[in-house]
């Protein structure tokens, strides 16, 4: 299966086609960004296909981050894999950017614990926890920083996401902290790995926002009815 993988969730803009037959990926690029993810996108994912000598129209599957993350980032890249699918009449899978971050080490260690964490911020990260297996013992949520510590602490995961050290500054015992990887974004190959196994019918394209925006709409000028 082939697959083109997106993401622009976070603080990096991604792509990357993977070949699930041969476990390899075939193309790939990211640049690092906080923000600038529309313009960069689309110029990205042309060089990734022109890279790996692909055809829109060879690829089985399109798999982009659905969240959390970035409003406006999550929006781009959604927005792209739909297009693309639409245009090619290929499927598209949503990922997590939680279930992507964690990914690696239970792929590498399925016996310990990972929680992901991004920082959500007000004192708050997007938390989920991963047992042996990769079996959810906690679904994605935004919770206090205290509650997802005690979570994670309790379960003896380490800690990978940029709400990683945020955690670590209030862990129970200093002394003894979790290994942590503070990335800001999940690794690309790592999307693709999970759109490959994705069920499609289980793997919506949608944002998974799990907080309201910040910005709300001005009352103050109002105009009164008559």
């Amino acid at each position: 299966m082939l697959v083109l993988a997106i993401d622009t969730a976070l603080e990096a803009c991604s792509a990357a086609v993977f070949d699930s037959e041969q476990s390899a990926v075939v193309a790939g690029d990211t640049e690092i960004m906080t923000r600038g993810h529309a313009e960069a996108l689309m110029p990205l994912v042309d060089r990734v296909m022109s890279d790996a000598r692909v055809d829109f129209f060879a690829l089985d599957r399109i798999a982009v981050t659905v969240g959390p993350g970035s409003f406006t980032g999550l929006r781009v890249g959604i927005a792209a894999a739909r297009g693309i699918g639409l245009a090619a009449r290929k499927p598209v899978v949503g990922i997590t950017t939680l279930a992507a971050l964690a990914a690696p080490y239970i792929a590498a260690d399925p016996n310990t614990p990972v929680a992901a964490a991004i920082d959500g911020r007000h004192c708050h990260v997007y938390f989920q926890l991963f047992g042996a297996q990769g079996r959810v013992l906690v679904p994605p949520r935004i919770i206090p920083v205290e509650d997802a510590v005690h979570l994670a602490d309790g379960a003896s995961a380490r800690l990978v996401g940029s709400g990683a050290g945020m955690m670590t500054q209030i862990w129970p015992d200093p002394m003894n902290l979790p290994p942590i990887d503070e990335r800001g974004a999940p690794d690309i190959v790592s999307v693709a790995r999970l759109g490959a196994d994705a069920e499609v019918r289980d793997a919506p394209p949608k944002p998974l926002y799990l907080r309201p925006p910040d910005a709300h709409p001005q009352t103050a000028a109002i105009l009164p009815r008559r």
